[in-house]
């Protein structure tokens, strides 16, 4: 149990105000938000099974520098999407990403932006440390959840006040900042 809460909370505050934190936000004023937490929650248990594995392992299949450039290019490609805009939601019927709609769409960009994330290789280093596998895996899905869905609910009260071209625009300028300095971490 130990593990679960220790896990739990150093995700859920190393989270906040994190670049996969704003995924969440953004995709709740665009989304349903029990879409959004769906999402979040299969994207971030199969993310933190496999760094609770390679925690265990210490084992990195991919060199960190070559990770980190490819989550910084998804991000540079989430602030094009940003300004570009979509018609997908729900109950669109002309575009759909396979049989899962925006919850594949939600699930898949999380996935994306928590590879390599600092929330990512907490819990790697949680697991290496902590006895209880499932325990670091659980508890730092929890703490991830949490976190995200206090970004989901401001996402539903900016999304309502804002105009959506205003919270692109934002979410535009903060994923190419996100995706250039993680970009720039892979050389430094």
């Amino acid at each position: 149990m130990s593990a679960f809460l220790l896990s739990t909370l150093v995700i859920f505050v190393a989270e906040l105000g994190d670049k996969s934190q704003l995924v969440a936000l953004w995709f709740a004023t665009r989304y349903r938000w029990w879409t959004v937490i769906a999402g979040v929650t299969a994207a971030t248990l199969v993310v933190h099974l496999g760094s609770v594995a390679a925690g265990r392992a210490l084992d990195d299949v991919l060199p960190e520098a070559l990770l980190r450039v490819i989550v910084g290019l998804s991000f540079l490609g989430f602030a094009w999407w940003s300004i570009r805009g979509d018609s997908l939601d729900e109950d669109d019927q002309r575009v759909r990403f396979g049989w899962a709609g925006a919850f594949g769409v939600v699930t898949l960009s999380f996935f994306l932006s928590e590879l390599g994330d600092k929330t990512q290789l907490a819990t790697v280093s949680l697991a290496s440390r902590e006895e209880s596998f499932t325990g670091v895996w659980l508890g730092s899905t929890a703490g991830m959840v949490a976190a995200d869905a206090i970004a989901v609910a401001i996402g539903l009260v900016a999304g309502k006040r804002l105009p959506q071209r205003t919270v692109g625009l934002v979410a535009a300028v903060l994923f190419v900042f996100f995706g250039v300095v993680t970009i720039a971490s892979a050389f430094v």
